[in-house]
């Protein structure tokens, strides 16, 4: 699929993001549990998924410093952050917040952009492998920026192309 995404970028000429929304991804599906990752954050600790997740709703986002379309799409993930983390949730004493996963090689690269684009969230994991992720393997991504949005509960609620587009979702269970 990655040599697809490929082709149509370059025979076709168009953007990451035309190409990734004509894909579905088969793996994850909404409904089912989200599967566990824990990998080095920038320091080198270990962080969960599952343990980050308790009693909160999860943006799990999918990038790397590398990608255009993910550092295009990365102010409106720090607004959507900003306007969703102090805010009270229906089921979830914990609130709301984001925990991405780079698909960066290289740690320097991965630390500079984490940085540049202001991703104040404290959960960034990546095993450094970049395409050959064994957390892009576990969530059947094949393109990004990709996002799963995970409720208190650790089920999938929705999957996206754009980090941004989870927003609407998101809203339905801050409470009022």
């Amino acid at each position: 699929m990655k040599k697809i995404l490929s082709v149509c970028l370059v025979s076709l000429g168009l953007a990451a993001s035309a190409c990734a929304q004509r894909y579905d991804n088969t793996k994850i599906k909404v409904g089912q549990e989200a599967p566990e990752l824990a990998f080095p954050s920038p320091d080198g600790k270990i962080i969960s998924l599952k343990e980050v997740n308790k009693g909160r709703y999860i943006l799990l986002d999918f990038w790397a410093s590398w990608c255009g379309p993910c550092r295009m799409s990365n102010p409106g993930l720090v607004k959507l952050y900003q306007n969703y983390k102090d805010k009270k949730f229906k089921g979830a004493p914990q609130g709301f917040t984001v925990f991405s996963v780079s698909l960066d090689r290289q740690k320097e690269a991965w630390q500079r952009a984490i940085a540049a684009d202001h991703l104040s969230w404290p959960y960034h994991i990546s095993d450094l492998k970049s395409w050959q992720s064994d957390a892009a393997a576990a969530y059947g991504v094949l393109f990004i920026p990709q996002a799963f949005l995970i409720g208190p509960d650790g089920k999938i609620i929705g999957a996206y192309n754009s980090s941004e587009k989870a927003g609407e979702e998101l809203e339905k269970y801050v409470k009022n």
